[in-house]
């Protein structure tokens, strides 16, 4: 007899944190069953900062004592752990042949950087041998096995990544992302009140979606998503919505020149003197020992613009500290402008269509956004403005862009 076609569904920490969540989980396991598949479950802490076992929670029980990154993140883990168990025995309850394993026990592996690991390898061969007993897997999600047998996590939404990651070893059907909202929204809607869920969304725009602020998704998660044609699909636990489908790059082509606006808050901006003249080998030399010591203090950074003889970039409030002792090192004096945010416009169908510039710049001149900086790519446009601005300027681009009318 043929494997059934293997779903991995992800539910958030909202959807396990109640009775009524917890019986939506039994009831979505057991309609994939009745569909002839095989499902996989994989799952968050229980609920938010506050909750008794939100990551937050549990992580402020040590804050302010002594210990170390290894502790840091065996603790940070204990909240999949304890939904993984929970969820298990409601499935089992449902009549489930369910049981939880950890990261460790489900074939995931890490390059073993506590805080933030990074995926490396995933042994498929448990889950198989599990899926082929007729088990259902509740999997603790946020986490794997570094090189050394430690425990290590995937950093704030990692679940996401760990749902897609063993979607893309099991050859899955699809990966259905269970959340608190119906799915992938052209804009925030804490925001923009016209903000509508998107019915389809490319693989390549939900992953600049999750760099430039969008939460719905992790963003490695989406990279997932993009580099290997995996089929996902965000639902809201609590209803019948379908959702949003994350289509592959060469079967969808959207219509509208632009799909979603997100912004990100907590920005300051950095301009270095160089003290050298462009065009000069020592003005190039002097912008990559910026960049190669900022990366070698594990500092991001965003919409660099080099000019005659400074150097400007972005970086988010909690690294600034960092970055400025960085320069410091290096001799270098720069001016810091804090209180500023980035708003960027993700649309596939912008790419090669002149105009798209001028109609933004348009938009937020109009609504008097104050732009600072921009940056673009293929499927972006990001402008660098005054925080106090946000909500004016995504309103504008999501108003002037119609994609309320598009979706």
């Amino acid at each position: 007899m043929a494997a059934r076609p293997v779903v991995v569904m992800k539910f958030g920490g909202t959807s396990v944190a109640t009775v009524e969540g917890r019986g939506a989980i039994a009831r979505r396991v057991t309609a994939a069953l009745e569909l002839d598949r095989a499902p996989l479950v994989v799952v968050s802490a229980m609920g938010r900062n506050g909750a008794p076992y939100a990551t937050d929670t549990l992580l402020g029980i040590v804050e302010g004592l002594p210990g170390d990154d290894r502790e840091h993140d065996l603790l940070a883990s204990t909240g999949e752990l304890i939904s993984a168990v929970l969820i298990a025995h409601e499935l089992r309850s449902a009549g489930i042949n369910a049981h939880a394993y950890t990261g460790a026990e489900a074939g995931i592996g890490t390059d073993g950087v506590y805080g933030c690991a990074t995926i490396t390898d995933i042994y498929p061969e448990p889950m198989l041998a599990a899926l082929g007993r007729g088990e259902t897997p509740v999997i603790a999600g946020f986490q794997g096995m570094a090189p050394d047998g430690t425990l290590t996590t995937l950093g704030r939404g990692g679940s996401d990544t760990t749902a897609c990651a063993l979607g893309v070893a099991l050859s899955a059907e699809t990966v259905e992302i269970y959340t608190d909202v119906d799915g992938v929204m052209s804009a925030d809607p804490r925001t923009c009140e016209a903000a509508e869920v998107l019915r389809v969304i490319r693989a390549d725009e939900l992953f600049q979606m999750a760099r430039h602020g969008s939460r719905v998704v992790h963003t490695p998660a989406a990279e997932l998503a993009l580099g290997s044609g995996l089929a996902v699909r965000v639902r809201n636990t609590f209803s019948d919505h379908p959702g949003t489908l994350v289509a592959d790059i060469g079967s969808y082509q959207p219509k509208a020149l632009a799909t979603a606006v997100t912004s990100v808050s907590g920005i300051a901006r950095l301009r270095v003197a160089l003290c050298a003249e462009e065009g000069t080998t020592e003005h190039m030399l002097a912008q990559a020992r910026i960049y190669r010591a900022m990366a070698d203090s594990g500092i991001s950074l965003d919409m660099f613009t080099p000019a005659a003889d400074t150097l400007v970039f972005t970086v988010t409030v909690s690294d600034l500290t960092a970055a400025c002792d960085v320069l410091a090192g290096l001799g270098l004096t720069c001016e810091v402008l804090e209180g500023l945010a980035k708003v960027t416009l993700v649309g596939a169908g912008m790419h090669g269509v002149p105009g798209v510039m001028a109609r933004l710049a348009e938009y937020l001149s109009t609504a008097c956004v104050n732009v600072l900086q921009t940056a673009d790519s293929h499927t972006t446009i990001s402008v660098l403005i005054p925080d106090a601005q946000v909500e004016t300027a995504v309103n504008a681009l999501h108003g002037g862009f119609g994609l309320s009318a598009s979706i």
